[in-house]
C-alpha cells in the first residue's frame, strides 16, 4: 500500500463533535484512545481496521467497546477524526 510508506506521516485532525466525545470519556480510557489514534499517522489503515459499508472513504477501528470512525486523504495525507463512540451508539 503506498499510504503505508516509512517516514511520511500523516496529519490527525479532529471534528469538533468528535473532540468533545473524547474529552467526555473517562481519563484512562480517552488517554488509551488518543494513543492508539495517534498511531494513524503513521499507519492510517492499521491490520483490524474496516472500511465502512456504504460509505466511500470511512474506516472504523475497534478499541474495547468503543469505535473510532475516520477518514483518510492520502492525497493531503490527512486522517480526519468524526466520532468516538460507544459501538452501540457508533454508526447512527
Amino acid at each position: 500500500m503506498a499510504s503505508d510508506e516509512p517516514g511520511t506521516e500523516y496529519q490527525i485532525v479532529f471534528a469538533r463533535s468528535a473532540r468533545r466525545e473524547l474529552d467526555a470519556l473517562p481519563r484512562s480510557l480517552g488517554l488509551r484512545i488518543l494513543r492508539r489514534i495517534e498511531s494513524l499517522a503513521l499507519t492510517p489503515r492499521p491490520r483490524g481496521c474496516r472500511k465502512l459499508v456504504g460509505s466511500t472513504n470511512l474506516w472504523r477501528m475497534r478499541i474495547g467497546d468503543y469505535r473510532v470512525i475516520y477518514g483518510v486523504d492520502d492525497a493531503q495525507r490527512i486522517v480526519d477524526i468524526v466520532a468516538i463512540r460507544h459501538r452501540s451508539d457508533a454508526y447512527r
